[in-house]
């Protein structure tokens, strides 16, 4: 941290307070609280190439911003942390996988993580890489740990919220070399902290929760091991999978309701999974703040907040699109985290080993009430 931000990184500073103020530069008279979007390609640069901001591939001042609120987000009170933001939540993940891998190293991979990975997993398989999956519930990863490079680690794993024992699978990665990166897409900051947790990544896609409202593209990688950052920073270099400013300063911007978002947003899933239990027609019902999810008892060791997505499954793919339709105040939309609620039937996109049955509910900040109702509405609907 330099001598012009303003210290918001405390480790004592309350998550409302520490997402309002993060990454803000120091107040200058007559100048806005966060500055607006730099939209530079290059920048005056008489004489030798020294100082942030050279070239706009590179480094932009509404970038920077950013990646220092992300930081203090992901690991409060810590000035060794490097954040790089990326143009989208993909970008992100690829920059880690393919910096840190070569020909010839083995990476383990979720089983039942994001529907992109498997064509990751092509592509790498394609470099000379050997991929190796196991589902994320029961910390199945350790048993095809032996000898890989790079544990991928998603917690909860989307869509289906299994949730594995971040500290017990580092301790294992680490005792023979291997890296570890969490996807902390659907958790948050605000909800899990993987460096806490001894991670050696957090990567997450910033086009969720964290942003919040449905309007933008963003990832990140946020690390306080410099050796292999540099690498991801150089990938970022060589494929331009750079965020535009408008993005990255409506980004920051929306950091500030985070707190707020999260707490209503979790709050409201929590609420819905409840309503969903006593529902005959429901099967499979995961949420891990449920006492009876059987990732609960993991999830409090290693999370402050459960995120806003609840899955179950109806009983034909008939019956799930007949609830969709009859949903009033949630979109049949895909992705999550937005203060719109969101679901949809994952089985349409073919890439989840999911029922056809199966629902993603992604829990917006509409009131509790309407919100239930509206889905024991639909649900009484759908069975017409």
């Amino acid at each position: 941290m330099t001598s012009g931000d303003v210290d918001t990184s405390g480790a004592g500073m309350g998550d409302g307070t520490r997402a309002v103020r993060a990454g803000l530069p120091e107040p200058v008279k007559h100048e806005p609280t966060l500055p607006g979007p730099v939209f530079a390609a290059h920048f005056h640069l008489p004489g030798e190439p020294t100082g942030p901001y050279a070239y706009g591939r590179d480094e932009n001042p509404t970038w920077t911003h950013l990646e220092r609120a992300i930081g203090e987000l992901e690991a409060p009170g810590e000035d060794d942390v490097e954040t790089l933001a990326f143009a989208s939540g993909m970008a992100a993940i690829s920059a880690v996988l393919f910096s840190q891998l070569r020909a010839g190293d083995a990476v383990v991979l979720p089983a039942d993580g994001y529907q992109v990975l498997p064509l990751v997993r092509e592509q790498l398989t394609a470099y000379g890489i050997e991929v190796r999956t196991a589902p994320t519930g029961d910390d199945a990863q350790l048993g095809v740990l032996d000898g890989a490079k790079l544990l991928w680690i998603e917690t909860p794993s989307n869509p289906g919220l299994d949730v594995c024992d971040v500290r017990r699978l580092v301790a294992a990665a680490h005792a023979q070399g291997t890296l570890v990166a969490v996807d902390n897409t659907l958790a948050t900051p605000l909800g899990q902290r993987p460096l806490e947790l001894g991670a050696d990544f957090s990567v997450a896609s910033g086009t969720k929760m964290l942003t919040g409202h449905g309007d933008l593209l963003l990832g990140y990688v946020v690390s306080r091991n410099a050796g292999p950052m540099t690498s991801v920073r150089r990938w970022r270099k060589i494929v331009g999978a750079i965020p535009g400013p408008m993005e990255a300063w409506l980004a920051h911007r929306s950091l500030a309701t985070l707190q707020l978002r999260a707490d209503r947003q979790t709050a409201n899933a929590l609420a819905v999974a409840e309503a969903l239990r006593g529902r005959s027609e429901v099967t499979g019902l995961r949420y891990p703040g449920l006492p009876d999810d059987p990732s609960h008892k993991i999830a409090v060791r290693q999370m402050r907040r459960f995120g806003c997505v609840v899955s179950f499954s109806l009983p034909t793919r008939a019956r799930a699109d007949r609830f969709l339709d009859a949903l009033h105040i949630v979109d049949e939309a895909t992705s999550f985290g937005g203060v719109r609620s969101t679901a949809e039937r994952r089985g349409r996109w073919g890439g989840d080993a999911v029922p056809e049955g199966f629902i993603r509910f992604s829990a917006g900040a509409e009131d509790p009430e309407d919100l239930v109702a509206d889905v024991l509405r639909a649900l009484d609907e759908s069975a017409r």
